[in-house]
């Protein structure tokens, strides 16, 4: 039976060449992605900034709207490529790359604080020693995490949206890995999962990072108190005794990290394991950097 912990766990993200948390404070973060800076709005920064307002010059700011739903706009100080520009995750011997771009969500094309998720779920693939399955991306958007996973063995990327799968393939040529054994697929998450369940099939991992709110590509609404207890049922189907882990993320909800232990402690009660659950955060860059938290996860592990 996997084992629930009750102390939540952090996992703390870190700068790297091309992408640091400089800054946050008073409801806003400045980044640094490759050569540009941006403002963007953080509602969990409470505090005040470390810097001054002139040391908060950045190219870009994301202005919010009016609305709860991320809706906005950027504001240029300086001139950034529209069609973004490149950069990489160098880590444990491969170099991942991908394209950096100013998207109408207010994110720009990835998520940094992933990272130390990127690490842990090809750490648990480590010595497996039948026959590598495939691990399954759900919600997989730019496949930065589907490349990082690449290099443990085949990987199913699945998002509804033609153009996010159409930017991970690019993220693969441009890391020169479009020979990696990744099926890029445009499909709704939950659907696909329900369908694998009925074809009896197994995957060595899962991770998942559906969002608050959504739409399939035939239309299908996705909100996510409604939606993820059925699809983390049916992931559990998709995972076996020789399975290795699954990671959940969830951003911006008004929901305990414990919720998601609970979720899966429920459905993970006749494998063994553990499932543990807590925070995302990264780490601003300097000797008295901050932590700011981003996301809540929960996560089961067998390895």
């Amino acid at each position: 039976m996997a084992t629930l912990t009750s102390q939540a766990v952090l996992l703390e993200g870190a700068s790297w060449p091309d992408y640091g948390l400089l800054d946050s404070g008073d409801g806003r973060k400045l980044e640094r992605y490759g050569p540009y800076r941006f403002v963007r709005p953080e509602g969990q920064a409470l505090w005040s900034p470390r810097f001054g307002e002139s040391d908060w010059q950045a190219d870009g700011e994301f202005i919010p709207g009016s609305d709860d739903d991320g809706g906005g706009r950027w504001h240029y100080e300086r001139e950034v490529p529209q069609d973004g520009w490149p950069l990489s995750w160098p880590n444990a011997g491969d170099n991942v790359q991908f394209t950096a771009q100013c998207t109408p969500f207010r994110h720009l094309g990835f998520f940094p604080d992933m990272a130390p998720v990127w690490d842990w779920m090809r750490g648990q693939l480590e010595g497996r020693t039948a026959e590598p399955r495939p691990c399954l991306n759900l919600f997989g958007y730019t496949g930065v995490g589907s490349l990082a996973l690449s290099q443990q063995g085949p990987v199913t990327h699945v998002d509804a949206s033609k153009k996010s799968v159409a930017q991970a393939r690019e993220n693969a040529a441009l890391s020169g890995m479009e020979d990696r054994p990744i099926r890029w697929l445009i499909d709704d998450a939950a659907k696909f999962a329900a369908r694998e369940v009925r074809r009896e099939n197994r995957y060595d991992g899962i991770i998942l990072d559906p969002p608050k709110f959504g739409r399939g590509p035939k239309g299908e609404t996705w909100r996510i108190e409604e939606g993820l207890p059925p699809l983390i049922a049916d992931c559990r189907q998709l995972l076996d005794e020789s399975s290795r882990f699954l990671f959940l993320t969830v951003y911006a909800v008004r929901m305990s990290s414990l919720a998601l232990g609970g979720l899966l402690a429920e459905a993970f009660a006749d494998l063994p394991g553990t499932i543990e659950h807590g925070d995302l955060a990264m780490r601003e860059e300097g000797p008295d950097g901050r932590l700011l938290p981003t996301a809540i996860f929960a996560r089961w592990n067998n390895a």
